[in-house]
């Protein structure tokens, strides 16, 4: 793992490129824009990670098919066994430490994808991460947006908690902002955080004909329900991107607009489409987010970025700018 972690060191945040044209040269355009990314030192270390990291999923992949859902719970209010790491989220913020996170994975994928994640939000001092597998099967968005909103209702109903965060890789961020801004699922949802989601649908989806991919289009039926209005939402939208991303395309389709939505945009460098979920400052920002948001969405830590209340934004994650690289479990 030493070279996937040399490889994810350097790459920088940024901005948001202007919206290129659709069709052919529109299509032709993204993939200039991702070879221009890739060809860049960062580039080249991030397409290194990502290679790494595929290859290691693939081994974690069939582990991750063990059973529908797993939960990482602490046990009872003791915190004297626990690192300061994790015991100090617990003491500085007990509803915070406490509030349960659900993690979703993408089209084909299970819950292997948050290995990494997982043990991070863990190490981090959060109380309760669930992560569940919908079947690879999944032939519809809105489908997956009800089942969804069942096992955040078990959740709720199992914690007590009435709203929880929930955190969507791929497809999982699309079938999670279905169910926040569709079926009334911000009543549950406090914070939605997205790696890597086509947004606004991918041109990968043209290459292959089914009912799902039809759907992950840009212009489909499903992407024009998702741009119609929103009113009143009252979960906070915290989303990753890259451009080099080879999943959504164009790349920056993984950014959110929407005038009703309270959305935080962070564009990062060289950073491929399966790493988000492992790179530190993802991990970093995610944690941050999550142990300092109030109720309005505003961070409560001096120096800290705060979200931007109801409208969209670009720039940095909650915590600062920071690097990218490689997570380590522990």
């Amino acid at each position: 793992m030493a070279v996937a972690a040399r490889a994810a060191t350097t790459p920088r945040q940024t901005s948001i490129p202007k919206q290129c044209t659709s069709g052919p040269k529109g299509f032709l355009a993204a993939v200039g824009e991702v070879v221009g990314a890739l060809l860049t030192p960062t580039g080249l270390a991030g397409a290194a990670l990502e290679a790494t990291w595929m290859g290691l999923h693939l081994g974690l992949y069939p582990l991750g098919l063990l059973g529908s859902r797993a939960s990482d719970r602490r046990q009872g209010y003791r915190l004297g066994h626990l690192p300061p790491s994790q015991r100090g989220l617990a003491i500085q913020n007990v509803e915070a430490a406490e509030t349960p996170i659900l993690l979703v994975h993408g089209m084909v994928d299970n819950r292997s994808i948050f290995t990494v994640l997982r043990r991070g939000l863990v190490r981090r001092g959060f109380g309760r991460i669930e992560t569940i597998n919908y079947s690879v099967f999944t032939g519809d968005i809105r489908a997956a947006a009800a089942a969804l909103g069942a096992e955040v209702e078990r959740i709720v109903e199992e914690t007590g908690y009435e709203r929880i965060h929930v955190i969507g890789h791929s497809m999982g961020g699309l079938i999670a902002r279905y169910y926040v801004t569709r079926l009334g699922g911000d009543a549950h949802v406090h914070t939605l955080v997205t790696l890597g989601t086509p947004h606004q649908g991918s041109y990968l989806a043209f290459t292959w004909n089914n009912g799902l991919t039809r759907q992950l289009r840009p212009g489909s039926a499903l992407m024009k329900e998702l741009a119609g209005p929103v009113k009143e939402c009252q979960t906070r939208f915290l989303v990753y991107w890259s451009d080099l991303d080879q999943v959504v395309v164009p790349q920056r389709n993984a950014a959110l607009h929407h005038d009703d939505l309270n959305v935080h945009n962070v564009g990062l460098h060289g950073v491929g489409h399966m790493s988000l979920p492992i790179t530190s400052s993802v991990v970093h920002g995610i944690s941050t987010a999550l142990a300092h948001l109030d109720t309005t969405g505003a961070t409560v830590t001096p120096g800290v970025s705060s979200l931007q209340s109801r409208r969209s934004s670009t720039g940095a994650a909650a915590g600062g700018s920071h690097s990218p690289r490689v997570a380590k479990p522990r």
